[in-house]
């Protein structure tokens, strides 16, 4: 029994999801009402019917009360949450007691976070992002939703099934030999290519990642790009998810991703294929651990085809389409600030079964959106002042001004919009003319029409498909087959943790994070009965993961009431969770006191709301000059341990985890 509504202040609503049992619920409920004869009313209006009263009467509260309420629990236990982002308002219900109120409210923030990358500054725009959610064609519309519906499915799967999305960071392969070796790979043959060609339509390849599953084996960003944030990096895997789904278990990648069954634990092989030149197909290859399968490896090298003991079939994907680029909107920091939901150009590319290239592209007008964001910014921060009561230059000051812009948007407007030009006068005739009423709150209307038409042309410049058919608008689909083909060759391997489990007997599992970079290191929960981990396999393995998800939903509801530690027992087990911060020495800081949040705050994580960043600025406050980072480790120990042991066991594992010498690339 479970829901998401996105919906207007006049109940219309602009999307939803929900579960085959409430879909059922809810036709069983209208159907029954329906006099004999009658056929039963199309589920958006049975929808709109049952939330109608909910979303009238938060309307009703925010109008005459300022306030509003944000969850209740009705008398068959039905938990509802309601969240209101400028005109819209979502809700997430819960009937089967699978989901608690942080469940419903990280739901919410996740699927605003999706359609801030799918839509950008549109969203900044309530008029605008009603129409782009709810398209007025039928089935643009359904498309549309499906496509949304899938990305929420793919979360809630990823969230119940992965640890990276339980914690909210990027699980990296560790193996940096060849990681480094990818890196370079990417670097060096494939984003150099792509970037020369005369078939890239204007665009630069910013980013390349080889994603296994949801997990991140090679990264690599060109030097003009800005660092991916953790959230849009996280969007982006499960947007690809969704496009291609793994089809096994995501702690298991098993044989299908050329898991080599060796006695070897690091045993790896990377073969990459290369087009370019006239001469022979050539393979890089990195050395693998010595094992009695070389020959064999060779055997495939010479062939022209690189196999594990697993053999890899090869794939007939189609070509790439030319409409297989999304447009996503993601985070820029340049010397000049933060650009929010700039946009780039996603292109997924399947290689085997659960590897994926992902690119992503800068367009070549990417410089409109940074000027569009720009002017955003300086008609928000008027009108918050203009709110907050002040007027004239009081209204005005600040690093980025009215003043300070209005030749710049003259010269904006002329080059690119007359609607704007009609609004950008009127402003200026009541803010600027001698005798017009200057800056006070009658120019509130202005700025919100500004702002409107702002995001207007955002829209028409990055949303709409427009210009002429004929005209090329991003890379190739030859351009996208040869990319695809250049790394279509992958067979990866894990390193094992099983040295680390001997070092600390009686640790049963254990997920380190450095907040800093978004970034984890956690051994495999294996819990199908093909495969053994450390922690034994099938039932074992899913008794263990159900204890991991609860410890780590129980710390957080500890953290947020602004506690760094947690130790417990629980049964046969005990658990530790611990925070702290250090200097870019490794020594570790005093913890201090870290902020108490209410209860209907934005979850605690990376993806939806970056907790930890805001964490770390709070912190670093008080160590001004330094570079300050955040760590969290969770263990699970045998309850028999003694404590003083867990706890030395805690010390040292952090330490472990994060020498260089393991992974330089963390």
């Amino acid at each position: 029994m479970k829901c998401l509504l996105i919906a207007s202040e006049s109940a219309e609503v602009l999307f939803h999801w929900t579960d085959p049992e409430f879909q059922q619920n809810i036709q069983e409920q209208y159907g029954a009402a329906q006099e004999e004869g009658q056929g039963l009313p199309a589920f958006e209006d049975c929808i709109s019917t049952l939330f109608a009263p909910i979303i009238i009467s938060c309307s009703t509260m925010v109008d005459r009360l300022g306030d509003n309420y944000t969850a209740f629990t009705t008398e068959n236990n039905h938990i509802y949450i309601l969240h209101q982002f400028d005109e819209c308002v979502y809700i997430a219900v819960n009937g089967d007691g699978e989901e608690g109120e942080d469940d419903l409210r990280r739901k919410i923030y996740v699927m605003k976070k999706m359609i801030e990358v799918l839509f950008g500054m549109v969203t900044l725009s309530s008029n605008l992002l009603r129409k782009e959610l709810r398209p007025q064609d039928t089935e643009q519309r359904a498309r549309l939703w499906k496509h949304l519906q899938g990305l929420l499915e793919t979360y809630s799967h990823l969230r119940a099934n992965d640890q990276s999305f339980l914690v909210e960071a990027v699980e990296r392969l560790i193996h940096p030999t060849l990681c480094e070796q990818c890196i370079e790979f990417l670097e060096r043959r494939l984003v150099q290519q792509l970037n020369s060609s005369v078939e890239r339509a204007g665009e630069e390849v910013l980013h390349a990642f080889i994603l296994v599953h949801t997990k991140l084996l090679a990264f690599y960003s060109s030097r003009s790009a800005s660092t991916l944030s953790t959230s849009d990096l996280l969007a982006l895997i499960i947007m690809a998810q969704n496009m291609y789904p793994s089809t096994v278990d995501l702690e298991d990648p098993g044989p299908e991703v050329g898991r080599f069954h060796s006695h070897s634990p690091s045993t790896t092989m990377v073969c990459f294929r290369s087009t370019s030149g006239s001469g022979p197909e050539s393979f890089y290859t990195p050395e693998p651990s010595p094992t009695d399968r070389d020959s064999s490896s060779s055997g495939g090298l010479n062939s022209g085809l690189c196999m594990a003991e697993d053999s890899l079939q090869a794939l007939d994907f189609p070509p790439p389409d030319p409409s297989t680029p999304h447009r996503v909107f993601l985070d820029v920091s340049s010397k000049d600030g933060l650009y929010p939901m700039m946009p780039h150009s996603m292109y997924c590319l399947p290689l085997w079964p659960g590897i994926t290239l992902v690119l992503l592209t800068k367009i070549p007008t990417n410089a409109v959106a940074m000027s569009v964001y720009t002017f955003l910014e300086a008609f928000a921060k008027l009108e918050k002042r203009l709110r907050e009561g002040l007027e004239g230059s009081a209204a005005t000051r600040g690093q980025l001004n009215i003043h300070d812009i209005r030749n710049k948007l003259d010269k904006f407007i002329k080059a690119l919009s007359a609607q704007l030009q009609n609004v950008w006068t009127e402003f200026k005739n009541r803010a600027f003319a001698r005798g017009g009423p200057g800056f006070n709150r009658s120019l509130i209307p202005c700025c919100k029409n500004m702002k409107t038409q702002l995001c207007g042309i955002y829209r028409q410049c990055f949303l709409i498909d427009c210009g002429p058919a004929d005209i090329p608008r991003h890379l190739s689909p030859g351009l996208q087959d040869r990319a695809q083909t250049m790394v279509q060759w992958v067979s990866v391997t894990w390193i094992s943790f099983c040295t680390i489990f001997v070092d600390f007997p009686g640790l049963i599992h254990f997920i380190c994070v450095d907040r800093s970079t978004g970034q984890m290191i956690a051994p495999s929960l294996n819990i199908t009965e093909r495969t053994t981990s450390e922690l034994g396999k099938g039932p074992v393995a899913q008794f263990i993961k159900n204890k991991v998800w609860s410890l780590v939903s129980t710390t957080r509801r500890f953290l947020r009431k602004g506690y760094s530690t947690v130790t417990l027992r629980d049964g046969d087990f005990y658990f530790c969770y611990f925070l702290w911060f250090e200097n870019e020495t490794g020594f570790k800081l005093d913890a201090g006191e870290i902020p108490i949040l209410p209860d209907d705050s934005a979850p605690i994580g990376m993806l939806a709301w970056d907790y930890y960043r805001k964490l770390l600025r709070y912190y670093s406050k008080n160590h001004q000059g330094e570079m300050v980072k955040c760590y969290e480790l969770l263990t699970v120990h045998l309850g028999v341990i003694p404590t003083e042991i867990i706890l030395q066991h805690c010390r040292q594992l952090a330490s472990k985890l994060w020498e260089p010498s393991r992974n330089p690339l963390l």
